[in-house]
């Protein structure tokens, strides 16, 4: 399916019309004003739009459909930009693979985080984006018949939807930015008085949305379609929200509501799907296998991000795009064939193999993800480490050459052979390096056979898992001092995965962070998780190996980022103020 389709999708349905020209930023898009005149007000008809759409509870239905389009395409579907970043890129565990030095992606702080950057404004107008589709999703709520529901549980559980990507999208822009404006009404007319609001009173507010959000929302199994809103995602955001804030006993309290309610709880044995393309497998490769992540007996799935294949609005995801290796880049073996024949498509090999997909290395992990994080844990028992798991042998697949069948080591090269001098940054960095298959889905590709997939697959993503949870509570008793109680929820982790325990003694926020990079490497959000425990800067120094730029030159003020600067230029009623180190 190609890009400019989606904007024509039937599944997910994004109203944002309104009487005036509602805004998709906050302020880029907010420069239509109301005219009062009666002859120029504008009456819906014949087109979608607030006043009409949302009259009913399926017109208020495709308004949830709609957010949940809109998280999903910003977030987790091919944006390459900022896609990347979510996933790592910019942390201790990723760099960009394909152009380490490359100035579209975050390998150079100083270079990327400047007020006039087009992907820092994508940070900003997307987020406040989501905001005004939640306002006035809930504003319509709250105002509509109360004939049209089935009861008060409905309409509040539908208020409560736009609620949560509400508070979602303020927890994003309260960590990036720091103070922000706080807007919680729709906007229907142009303003530019903006003023930004203190950090605590942001959280605040998401506090309160996440409260009403977890006591509204539908339990686990009653929620109208797989990927809507339950109230485990409400009390899993509001532990992280409570860590972020260093309110831990709330934050236990709150995980607790997910790990001790008996719905959920993580899988130890193997389920659904078990696609051992590579000979072997285990639950937690499981895990991620298509299909799998809506199974009724999959109780560690708290939200996933729906995919579909082969439908109008089902989309695909650019897993395999964006973590694997461009091993079909390669180009040939040492004796002169090429390296990879790849398969048999329209007559001709393509190149690329069925297993492996198109990828083309936006996030390259870290030495500290790929290495470091595996010596710490018990290289050989660790089921996340197995080979299934992260592919770190691959080999040469071509009858014509005499290195067919051969494990590809870059030793076999001299310096240069066929004529042409290998690149060892593109060697290691975008065409053979460690590849979590837990983004790929082997031999499993719905569309575009040509090029395996493309890059794309179709399993749906999970947005929160009951791991996550567990580890959020383990870092709440750790800022309680209970480190025994910490090092048991690690080590429920840990014993799903055959590691081998921690010991109390050794349990402190530098061990979470490793197991949390073993368990959710490329899920979480790491930039988030490494502000809130104060380590973004110390551990971007310490771990990233960018080979291009070490370190990325983090400096302690891109903790927070910039304010973007035409933000700031549009809005000429109030002086909006930049962060601190950077220009005003």
């Amino acid at each position: 399916m190609k890009p400019e389709n989606y904007k024509m999708m039937k599944r997910y349905i994004v109203i944002i019309s309104s009487k005036c020209t509602l805004l998709a930023g906050i302020l880029l898009l907010m420069l239509s004003s109301c005219n009062d005149k009666e002859i120029l007000k504008e009456v819906p008809k014949d087109f979608l739009a607030p006043e009409n759409a949302y009259s009913t509870v399926s017109g208020i239905r495709q308004g949830i459909s709609g957010l949940h389009y809109t998280f999903r395409n910003y977030w987790f579907w091919g944006d390459q930009d900022q896609g990347s970043m979510w996933r790592g890129v910019g942390t201790d565990v990723a760099f960009h693979g394909e152009d380490p030095n490359s100035t579209r992606f975050l390998c150079n702080y100083v270079n990327y985080l400047i007020p006039g950057s087009a992907y820092v404004l994508q940070y900003w107008t997307r987020n406040y984006e989501l905001i005004q589709r939640a306002n006035v999703l809930i504003e319509k709520v709250e105002a509509s018949d109360a004939q049209i529901w089935s009861g008060e549980a409905q309409r509040n559980a539908f208020k409560a939807e736009a609620m949560f990507f509400r508070a979602y999208a303020y927890r994003i822009l309260v960590s990036y930015f720091g103070d922000v404006p706080l807007v919680t009404e729709a906007i229907k007319s142009a303003k530019a008085d903006f003023t930004r609001t203190p950090v605590a009173d942001v959280y605040k507010q998401i506090e309160d949305d996440l409260k009403y959000a977890a006591a509204n929302l539908p339990g686990r199994g009653k929620e109208e379609a797989p990927g809507r809103i339950t109230q485990a995602a409400a009390w899993h955001l509001l532990s992280e929200v409570y860590l972020n804030q260093g309110k831990y006993q709330l934050a236990v309290d709150a995980a607790s509501e997910v790990i001790d309610g008996g719905e959920y709880g993580l899988m130890t044995e193997r389920f659904g799907a078990q696609h051992d393309v590579f000979g072997s497998g285990d639950v937690y490769y499981d895990l991620f296998r298509y299909g799998n992540q809506n199974l009724s007996e999959n109780k560690e799935t708290i939200w996933a991000i729906q995919f579909e294949p082969l439908i109008t609005g089902g989309a695909s995801w650019s897993g395999e795009r964006g973590f694997g290796p461009a091993y079909f880049r390669w180009g040939n073996a040492p004796d002169g064939k090429a390296a990879f024949r790849g398969e048999f498509v329209n007559g001709k090999y393509t190149g690329y193999s069925d297993t492996l997909g198109r990828p083309v290395s936006w996030v390259r992990p870290t030495d500290y993800a790929a290495y470091t994080i595996w010596r710490r844990s018990g290289w050989n028992e660790d089921i996340r480490n197995a080979k299934h798991s992260i592919k770190r042998k691959f080999y040469f697949d071509n009858p014509e050459s005499a290195f067919h069948g051969q494990e590809l080591k870059f030793a076999l090269f001299n310096a240069e052979y066929a004529g042409n001098k290998r690149d060892a940054i593109r060697d290691s960095c975008q065409y053979i390096y460690p590849y979590f298959m837990k983004f790929a889905d082997p031999c499993n590709h719905f569309d575009n056979p040509g090029q395996s997939g493309g890059g794309y697959t179709h399993q749906d993503v999970y947005a929160m898992r009951v791991a996550e949870t567990i580890l959020n509570r383990a870092e709440g008793y750790l800022g309680l001092g209970k480190k025994d109680l910490a090092a048991a929820d690690i080590n429920r982790i840990r014993s799903r995965a055959q590691a081998p325990p921690v010991d109390e003694a050794d349990v402190n926020i530098e061990y979470i962070l490793d197991e949390r990079a073993r368990e959710l490497y490329g899920e979480e959000w790491r930039h988030i998780v490494l502000r809130r425990v104060g380590k973004l800067v110390e551990r971007v120094r310490q771990y990233n190996n960018n080979p291009k730029n070490p370190g990325l030159h983090i400096q302690d003020h891109h903790v927070l980022w910039p304010i973007p600067l035409s933000q700031i230029d549009l809005n000429i009623d109030a002086a909006t103020g930049q962060n601190p180190g950077y220009p005003k």
